[in-house]
């Protein structure tokens, strides 16, 4: 009798928020079989002790651009294809939900040109993780009708017309990856004449043990945060929803500060492999 050939297979699976337990069962069950784990820095570390494989290697591929601490995409391409050809069960975990502001399409692209099986896992998105747990619902009835989930790191990521619109909209806006163009997100918005009475909210790493909501009208935000230099990472909400924080909030803000997610480049987390630093070479 033939013995059964294994084919390879990749998971991407989206970790959620922060939170460990708001991490899927069909997660829980990829990584429990997972021999290679290719995880980013937004990732619980207690998700990866409570329920990896305790023989997978562990290898950390983090992104923090703001510190120049970047694994290169191709290079984690290049370290999924070569795990999975050698029939190796791959997990590619990733902060918050895999569609949502990651580089899922580049992954998927390099596994169908390889001819490499996948399966996409969802998670929790940052977006309504950093909702939930600041008693924020984005689509609140009479507050707004639909939410957009947007991104301001480059300044010409959007167009001058769509900036128009945003200015005026009653939907509720959730930017991601935008704390460190704060400043110049509310200045644009208010020279485009927002209402100087509607809310923004930033929520710092939500749903950890250190999460901290702060909010201000935008009349009111450079007097409340022009200097401050908010924690990574941080989620903006802009819109009548963010008035809902007040009533409904569940969470005390955290009494500490630290971080939660630690550096997994040049950093004390990462016990890196010696395959990475082949890779690296």
């Amino acid at each position: 009798m033939n013995a059964t050939i294994k084919t390879p297979k990749v998971y991407l699976i989206g970790a959620g928020p922060g939170d460990p337990d708001l991490i899927t069962v069909k997660a829980v069950k990829a990584l429990a079989e997972a021999e290679i784990i290719l995880s980013d820095r937004l990732v619980s570390p207690e998700i990866l002790q409570q329920y990896a494989n305790k023989n997978a290697e562990i290898i950390y591929v983090g992104k923090e651009c703001s510190k120049n601490a970047s694994t290169p995409q191709a290079l984690i391409n290049e370290l999924i294809v070569d795990y999975a050809l050698q029939n190796k069960n791959v997990v590619r975990l990733k902060g918050g939900d895999v569609s949502i502001f990651s580089n899922i399409l580049d992954e998927l692209q390099t596994l169908k040109q390889n001819k490499i099986s996948y399966e996409i896992i969802p998670g929790i998105t940052a977006a309504l993780g950093a909702a939930a747990y600041a008693g924020m619902p984005l689509t609140a009835r009479n507050h707004a009708t639909s939410v957009r989930f947007l991104t301001y790191y480059k300044s010409e990521i959007l167009d001058e017309n769509y900036w128009n619109e945003l200015a005026v909209t009653n939907d509720t806006l959730v930017f991601y990856m935008s704390k460190g163009n704060l400043s110049s997100l509310v200045e644009k918005l208010i020279d485009l004449n927002i209402s100087r009475d509607k809310k923004i909210a930033i929520i710092e790493q939500a749903t950890t043990p250190y999460q901290k909501v702060y909010t201000s009208s935008f009349d009111d935000f450079k007097a409340n945060f022009a200097d401050k230099d908010f924690i990574s990472p941080s989620l903006v909400v802009i819109g009548e929803v963010v008035r809902l924080h007040e009533e409904f909030s569940w969470l005390e803000n955290a009494k500490e500060e630290d971080l939660y997610f630690k550096s997994v480049v040049n950093g004390s987390l990462i016990p890196t492999t010696q395959n990475l630093f082949q890779y690296a070479v």
